[in-house]
């Protein structure tokens, strides 16, 4: 088995034309929210963060090193599109999703009301059914700039077993 951790935080900014923001994605599911991540790709800071949770306990490169922000491709780029990648290279080297827990901090959007959609839209981009997902939602109590609403953070730990 193979245990990865996967870390993601994006700031937070009023969406376009009011600020750079981009549309606030997270999970692959998008949320009406006045701000948005700034960032290359979409920003989608759940998609990030289970993406290296798994390309670490391959121990292949991490997100950063496989799309950079520095190549015009990534731009915009849908995040479900780096997750896609991880999961082959984990198919490729026989393992498959033993669970997957994934803690969202912000203090909005709050993630309980879109839950299941969130866990659904995972387990089917991970291809394993969503016993094997748990999402969970946490504010920082209005304590620096994620309390504060300026940021989003995600943490993410995957086991991964051998396919069966």
């Amino acid at each position: 088995m193979r245990i990865g951790h996967g870390y993601d935080l994006h700031r937070l900014e009023p969406v376009a034309p009011h600020g750079t923001g981009r549309p606030f994605v997270l999970g692959g599911i998008k949320f009406d929210h006045g701000a948005g991540p700034v960032a290359h790709s979409d920003g989608d800071a759940l998609l990030h963060a289970v993406t290296d949770a798994i390309l670490g306990a391959l121990g292949e490169p991490d997100i950063g090193q496989l799309f950079p922000d520095s190549d015009q491709a990534n731009e915009g780029s849908d995040s479900a599109r780096f997750l896609v990648e991880a999961v082959a290279r984990m198919r490729r080297a026989r393992f498959e999703i033993g669970n997957i827990d994934c803690t969202v901090i912000c203090e909005q959007p709050k993630i309980g009301p879109r839950r299941a959609e969130i866990v659904h839209r995972l387990g089917s981009l991970l291809g394993c059914p969503t016993e094997l997902v748990n999402v969970k939602g946490k504010t920082h109590e209005r304590v620096d700039a994620v309390g504060e609403g300026r940021a989003i953070e995600v943490h993410v730990s995957v086991l991964l077993r051998p396919m069966t």
